[in-house]
């Protein structure tokens, strides 16, 4: 055998969203670009903000001994103070350079934190759906991902949270706003989250974290607040990337925060540290580093995304779809109609269109579409979704 058994094993239950792309080329490539409907892939298909032009520009220019070489692994101290601001606004707390680490975007973020927090056999809880990768990372350190069953408007499920959460368990990983489904969680269930955690903490004298994955925070419609996790409980992490607020997917960069009120703080910040290293990243990439620090704020046109849910969302209505509408994200995650999804998956496939079988998220008898493409490639694959609906309800 050439590779190793667990990767073999891994490439056979490998993601659907990257089998539906390759599934997708190959229609491109029979029947012509135009005429396929791919709605599989969160690429952001918008432009990055002409803040973002203008900051790289000038910083790719910028002549200084080393400007290119080694700095701290948890970053440019600059910039991670200015990541800091920009942050606390979001989370509701005062945090410095030292709760932030910049990261070679949230996949590297999430490994950095997992490394550091997991012992081998630590459980780590996340509420379907899910990114499906969470099992790769969570494996990639030793750990076990236990996932369980949110409400049925995907809001989180404290009951089976608690009935799941032992001895063991280490964190709770939570995606707000989420992929597949687009909710964002409230407040109220957050607090509850955080009373829970604290509870559970101290009834097995082991400290449990809250990691909050949050790169679509920005993403969000109806003026919708997403809610800080730091100010809610003292041991969250939150991990983000500019890759969608910024439309910067293939540039690799995000950053940790830490609770300013964790405990052991600083034996948690200097782990990270190190695990940034001896993963491989050793530091996220310094120009993009001096970029982000530069245009803080800044972001894509989110009234697109928005126009392109509600284009999404009308035409499914219209055709009898159900589904619950995103908060944010740029996911919509309707019920399969037909129980087996991936079955009318392949419906949608003899129509040109593409999407994702919810058991790629935990979630069988779902699909996902993607809504970040051009708005024709939207508008035009009605008459599919239409055509594959009336075949799967007769």
């Amino acid at each position: 055998m050439a590779i190793a058994s667990k990767i073999e094993s891994f490439m056979e239950k490998s993601s659907w969203i990257r089998k539906m792309f390759e599934e997708g080329a190959k229609l491109k490539a029979e029947y012509g670009e135009e005429n396929v409907f791919d709605l599989s892939l969160g690429n952001p298909n918008l432009p990055p903000p002409e803040e973002f032009d203008k900051a790289l520009m000038e910083e790719a220019s910028v002549k200084q001994e080393g400007i290119h070489g080694y700095m701290p692994n948890p970053g440019y101290p600059s910039v991670r103070a200015t990541v800091a601001g920009s942050v606390s606004r979001d989370q509701g707390v005062s945090l410095s350079e030292n709760d932030i680490l910049m990261t070679c975007g949230a996949a590297g973020g999430l490994n950095v934190v997992l490394k550091t927090i997991l012992n081998p056999g630590d459980k780590v809880i996340v509420p379907k759906p899910y990114f499906v990768e969470y099992n790769f990372y969570v494996d990639n350190h030793g750990g076990e991902l236990v996932t369980i069953d949110s409400n049925d408007d995907f809001s989180l499920n404290l009951f089976e949270i608690e009935k799941n959460i032992d001895s063991s368990t280490r964190a709770v990983l939570i995606n707000s706003p989420n992929n597949p489904s687009g909710v964002v969680y409230s407040k109220e269930e957050l607090k509850k989250l955080g009373i829970l955690l604290q509870k559970k903490s101290d009834e097995f004298n082991s400290v449990i974290y809250l990691i909050a994955d949050e790169p679509y925070r920005k993403i969000v419609y109806n003026n919708i607040d997403v809610p800080g996790v730091l100010e809610v409980y003292r041991n969250s992490i939150v991990v983000s990337s500019y890759s969608k607020e910024l439309s910067l997917a293939g540039e690799r960069i995000g950053y940790i925060a830490i609770s300013p009120d964790a405990d052991d703080k600083l034996s948690i910040f200097n782990g990270m540290a190190l695990c940034n290293r001896i993963l491989g990243f050793v530091n996220a990439p310094a120009l993009m580093q001096r970029v982000v620090g530069k245009i803080q704020g800044a972001s894509v046109d989110m009234a697109a995304y928005e126009r392109k849910k509600n284009l999404l969302c009308e035409g499914l209505a219209e055709i009898g779809y159900d589904f619950v509408e995103p908060q944010g994200a740029f996911y919509l995650f309707p019920k399969s109609p037909v129980p087996d999804e991936i079955k009318f998956i392949r419906m949608l496939q003899e129509e040109k269109v593409l999407g994702v079988p919810g058991s790629g998220f935990g979630a069988p008898g779902y699909f996902r579409l993607s809504f970040c493409v051009a708005d024709k490639v939207i508008e035009n694959s009605m008459t599919g979704f239409k055509r594959a609906f009336e075949r799967a309800v007769k």
